[in-house]
């Protein structure tokens, strides 16, 4: 969270401020009233105080008090996802542990272990989703991790988010953009699929606000100069409806809304129209006082009425009563043709769909004994849990993967059973074989889609029914990951291949050994993946897939060198010119005890070996190379024990003089204890009192403990043992190792 010691622009007295911050709590209070049990208002008090207390000294880039944030999201939990009691004392709570001095177990002990839970996955995420926007990928797996645990988080998180997003004016420009586009990449999609559509809205039309301003002033500007014309054509479309509703003794509400700003620049994106011409600028909705037993029979009457006053499009009508969103969405939605030749949309639900839409997963809760419903929300739970445990996924394709899987609208479809199956739209034939079984998906040929034969890259539509063709003969081919859009398709696809390709790989290895014996090179893991950088491939295994294959020609085997060494025992250097003996006689006995950045070193070329990145102090060994003269090798280095023992007649003496004026990279791997303000002891270590530059720091924590990888500058192995040393002295950390950076 950004805060500021700038002067603030809120301008109250203490006095004043005390009573704006109680003003929003006794306002919480009353949001809050109908659901206080016995006991829930002194443990709200609690949380309040404590987090007045936490966030005393804290102000907004706004310069009003910290806590009027965690007040406001609490609000919005209440009164715009309709969550209780627990998920308010964690809103209040949201920031406590990541920017006071509270802990986790202060918590705990005030509140229990349920409401603990839910704070510090709020801490988890806030911790990785504001650092770099590169990283945000990464960051939102985190962040689905927690969200498979309990759902609230997600949904506190998405109204810290929104509120934020309500405050954004008082940010610099380049934190706005950054915010603004990582809320419409995946905080609004997400806060759609939650069910959560008049967040989702407002997400969408704030971010639109700082990255596209001209649009959305000159949009807001047109809808405010046609708000009295199109007042005047909504009230005469809804009079006759209204009569012939209350003649057929419905209690109802119904009124017009205008579509959001972004949906209406979509729509003249999409169709390439001016504002003028976008026709549905607004929707009509009308909301059924209906008893469980009578809701879809009501709204389908309510159907009924319409289109025997207006005329319907049959193409735009959209059942979600017969086949809810995965999210819950029912209603029905129709768009007829209004007076003046106008279409528009008209949506009906009954009020309890309508709390649904209006307050999605939260509403669910109260609807428990719809469990087919609650079904549909765990199914998704479950699928997003089975893209998570794959480990192996690219963040980045992840990020894409779960977008086209589990945040797109959907689409619903028949097996030849009739059991519905829910799929995101673009999904194809090969998506629904994979979703049925992996091995009908692996083995799928082709499908029958409303009884016609159709390739396995058909996309489906809603209402289609299909029938998959499969053979034992198939195996799934690199092409068909551009046929899927469900992440457990392309998993499950990439993961064959994979196989498939060690199976290949397994002869072109058998081929490139023998090409190494050949010219009397070593086959090690170290030179084939050296081999693969050389010929640009990401892996050992694109390697010897691609000798297998015979797409990699290995005639240019000589041309390669690994480790400071060719992979194949040198040829005797040849003797050609008087700068070659010059080189040649600098090895000679008295230079054995080479001091590196001493004087003999103007005469002397040396580099550093990447193998093993050695540093003043450490053990040392130089090594005459063929082609790129004196490297400098640890003697513990993965090839030390080969050079040396092969080329002996090679090898340099070498010693260190101390230079403190160059700085070297290494890396420490450091594991303890998941303790909360552990990386910031450590990082005040290695920065603060020893003074070393940090050049990146990755952190990983798992089942209580922490594994993070810093690479630092230092200048020689000293200075590196004293940090290890006073490393191990700080409470909490079990283990460091130094290892190569790369």
């Amino acid at each position: 969270m950004e805060l500021t010691t700038a002067i603030p622009k809120y301008n109250l007295t203490d006095a004043e401020e005390k009573k704006e911050i109680l003003r929003h709590y006794r306002g919480l209070l009353r949001e809050l009233k109908p659901k206080l049990k016995p006991g829930d208002k002194e443990l709200l008090r609690t949380a309040f105080e404590m987090a007045v207390n936490a966030h005393k000294t804290m102000r907004r880039k706004s310069g009003e008090p910290y806590i009027l944030h965690p007040l406001s999201v609490a609000k919005i939990c209440v009164e715009e996802i309709g969550l209780g009691i627990r998920s308010t004392i964690c809103a209040l709570l949201h920031d406590t542990i990541e920017d006071t001095d509270i802990t986790l177990e202060d918590v705990q002990d005030e509140f229990g272990t349920e409401i603990a839970k839910i704070v510090d996955g709020l801490t988890k995420i806030s911790t990785v989703i504001d650092t770099n926007t590169s990283k945000q990928a990464e960051n939102f797996k985190k962040i689905l991790l927690t969200l498979t645990d309990d759902p609230r988080v997600i949904l506190i998180k998405l109204a810290d988010r929104l509120h934020n997003m309500r405050t954004l004016d008082s940010m610099k420009q380049e934190k706005q953009l950054k915010v603004s586009s990582e809320t419409v990449y995946v905080y609004a999609p997400l806060a759609h699929r939650m069910g959560l559509y008049a967040i989702k809205t407002e997400m969408e039309d704030l971010s639109m606000k700082y990255l596209e301003p001209d649009t959305y002033r000159n949009i807001a500007q047109k809808l405010s100069e046609t708000k009295r014309e199109r007042s005047r054509f909504i009230n005469d479309f809804i009079r006759p409806l209204k009569e012939k509703l209350e003649k057929a003794d419905f209690h109802f509400e119904i009124y017009g809304r205008p579509k959001s700003i972004h949906s209406i620049s979509n729509k003249m994106k999409k169709k390439g129209v001016s504002f003028e011409e976008v026709y549905d600028l607004f929707a009509i909705r009308i909301i059924v006082d209906s008893s469980d037993e009578n809701e879809k029979g009501d709204c389908w009457k309510v159907y009924s009425i319409i289109t025997d006053e207006y005329n319907p499009s049959p193409e735009r009508l959209r059942d979600w009563l017969s086949n809810p969103k995965s999210n819950g969405y029912e209603a029905l939605h129709t768009t007829v043709m209004g007076p003046q030749g106008k279409w528009v949309e008209v949506q009906i639900r009954t009020k309890r769909m309508n709390e649904i839409a209006e307050k999605g997963l939260a509403a669910h809760w109260k609807y428990k004994e719809d469990t087919a419903d609650e079904s549909r929300f765990d199914k998704w739970f479950s699928q997003i849990r089975e893209a998570l445990g794959n480990q192996d996924a690219n963040s980045i394709d992840f990020l894409q993967d779960f977008k086209t899987s589990f945040l797109a609208e959907e689409i619903y479809v028949y097996t030849p059973k009739g059991d519905v199956k829910m799929l995101p739209i673009g999904a194809s034939a090969l998506d629904f074989a994979f979703n049925v079984h992996t091995v009908v998906g692996s083995r799928c040929i082709g499908a029958k889609v409303n009884h016609k034969l159709v390739p396995i890259g058909y996309k489906l539509r809603s209402g289609d029914q299909i029938e998959i063709i499969t053979s034992a003969k198939q195996k799934p081919h690199q092409e068909w990951l551009n046929m899927v859009v469900t992440s457990k398709a392309k998993q499950k696809i990439k993961d064959t291949l994979k196989e498939e390709k060690r199976k290949i790989a397994e002869e072109g290895k058998y081929i490139l050994q023998k090409k190494l014996e050949a010219i009397g090179g070593v086959m090690t893991q170290h030179n084939i993946e050296e081999l693969a950088t050389f010929y640009k491939l990401n892996s050992s295994l694109d390697l010897l897939y691609e000798i297998a294959i015979k797409k990699i020609d290995l005639k240019e085997i000589k041309e390669f060198t690994a480790s400071g060494d060719r992979l194949f025992p040198p040829k005797p250097i040849k003797v050609e010119s008087d700068e070659t003996e010059i080189n040649a006689k600098s090895f000679t006995k008295k230079d054995t005890e080479l001091i590196i950045f001493g004087e003999s070193s103007d005469r002397i070329m040396y580099t550093l070996a990447n193998c093993c990145k050695p540093i003043p102090g450490d053990d040392v060994f130089g090594f005459i190379t063929a082609g790129e003269g004196l490297k400098i090798h640890r003697t513990n280095c993965p090839n030390a024990a080969r050079l040396m023992s092969n080329y002996g007649h090679r090898v340099v003496k070498t010693k260190w003089a101390k230079n403190k004026e160059i700085s070297f990279l290494t890396g420490l791997k450091i594991i303890g204890l998941d303790d909360v303000g552990v990386i910031h002891k450590i990082t005040n270590l290695i920065s603060g009192e020893m003074k070393f530059n940090i050049s990146a720091m990755t952190m990983e924590a798992k089942e209580g403990l922490f594994t993070g990888n810093f690479k630092i500058f230092v200048h020689d192995k000293e200075e590196l043992d004293e940090l290890c040393n006073r490393l191990l002295m700080l409470e909490g950390i079990e283990k460091v190792d130094r290892y190569d950076t790369e």
